[in-house]
């Protein structure tokens, strides 16, 4: 590696972007390519760094493994940032194990962290965790202690453990401000907001507030009975019911949790589970149908009871009950809480996120648009979505993965 190489590598790693742009903008050999790369997606250019990146593993060729894999992780971070949920996540494993085979365990670590990265985005927060766990922080430099400390951070928020969370992001701060670069210790700042904005909304006995991560853990800690509508479950402490298959199950719940402890009529709760406005004698026989349904699956948490009006909900170990809601609820408010991130998403990759076909994701961003909820700019496959105006809730309980108990 000549000189100018090692300054502008020098330079980019403490931030300086134009400084090392300077000293490798003429130059097309693999190298130059690699760092011109690098230092474009930092300054925002993601597809011209894409391009560069590509073109540098392409002139590295098979001959210099450890070059090509450690371009190979840097177009993996463009895709991952990009929302490119398709990019080949086999790719950048088969990296990693190459930079890991020939020692160099910096680049490795970064790997692993985009590696989990990719997975807490998509929900998989056990794998998530396995792989995080079969590496060592210790001998990591400030930068990518800084990056190990936000995804852990990242898995504590997702469990809901706020302590631990908060703990992370302490270390991350600490690290980020030895490394001396400001956009990682503007990372840490915008990431740390999640513990300081509304997460959910708790209903109860009629009445309505915003709940902070920290309270929704400590809710669900407290033996109270929740209907939990981010997770389309009914909980305690110890058990937890999920209805994510049940809808209309979980839409009586959920209508018998915000009414506790009076009883709901059954006029409502046909209104609320077929949405019919009023109780004819065939709603009225398919909704003992559904209340003799709901109850089997309640069992162990709680009685659904009939009075003369309708139906109340006993809890049997609880003595209080709630329903846990997302801050803004809506037809697609899964979509949405993905658009929240701030990044801009591409409709395939949402429909990885979420599990569900590019179809119903489509006519999901196409009613958010009509809304003016969400936006889009580029055609084609190049089309991006973001939220016309971001809102200042978190999106972490709105998306795929378990909680404590699950």
């Amino acid at each position: 590696m000549d000189s100018m190489i090692s300054a502008a590598a020098r330079l980019l790693a403490t931030g300086d972007l134009l400084g090392a742009l300077k000293r490798v903008a003429l130059r097309e050999d693999a190298p130059a390519l690699a760092l011109r790369g690098i230092a474009m997606a930092q300054l925002g250019d993601l597809v011209r760094a894409k391009a560069l990146l590509k073109a540098a593993a392409r002139a590295f060729g098979p001959r210099e493994p450890v070059a090509r894999a450690r371009c190979i992780v840097a177009e993996a971070e463009i895709a991952l940032v990009s929302r490119d949920l398709a990019w080949p996540a086999k790719s950048l494993t088969a990296a990693r194990v190459v930079l890991e085979a020939h020692g160099d365990r910096l680049n490795a670590a970064h790997a692993r962290h985009l590696e989990v990265r990719r997975l807490l985005l998509i929900g998989h927060l056990d794998e998530a965790e396995r792989l995080l766990a079969e590496l060592d922080p210790a001998p990591l430099p400030p930068p990518s202690r800084t990056a190990y400390e936000l995804v852990v951070a990242g898995i504590a928020i997702r469990r809901l453990k706020t302590e631990a969370a908060r703990a992370a992001f302490g270390r991350a701060e600490n690290f980020a401000r030895k490394a001396g670069i400001p956009a990682l210790a503007a990372e840490v700042d915008r990431a740390s907001l999640v513990l300081k904005a509304p997460a959910a909304r708790l209903i109860a006995k009629g009445e309505e507030r915003l709940l902070l991560l920290e309270e929704v853990e400590a809710l669900l800690a407290s033996g109270a009975l929740v209907v939990d509508a981010c997770r389309c479950a009914v909980r305690d402490t110890d058990t937890l019911v999920s209805l994510t298959t049940r809808p209309v199950l979980f839409a009586l719940a959920r209508a018998l949790g915000e009414s506790w402890p009076r009883d709901v009529t059954r006029n409502a709760l046909v209104s609320r589970a077929f949405r019919g406005k009023d109780a004819d004698e065939s709603h009225r026989a398919r909704l003992r149908v559904e209340v003799g349904r709901l109850r089997g699956e309640l069992h162990g948490l709680a009685d659904v009871r009939a009075t003369k009006e309708g139906f109340v909900l006993t809890p049997r170990r609880a003595r209080a009950v709630g329903v846990l809601a997302p801050p803004v609820e809506g037809r697609h408010g899964a979509v949405l809480a993905f658009l929240a991130d701030g990044e801009s998403w591409s409709s395939s990759a949402l429909a990885i996120a979420l599990g569900t076909s590019p179809r119903t994701v489509q006519r999901a961003l196409d009613a958010l648009a009509e809304a003016g909820k969400a936006q889009f700019f580029g055609r084609g496959p190049a089309r991006r979505w973001t939220t016309a105006s971001l809102p200042v809730f978190p999106s972490t309980l709105l998306l795929p993965g378990p909680l404590p108990s699950d």
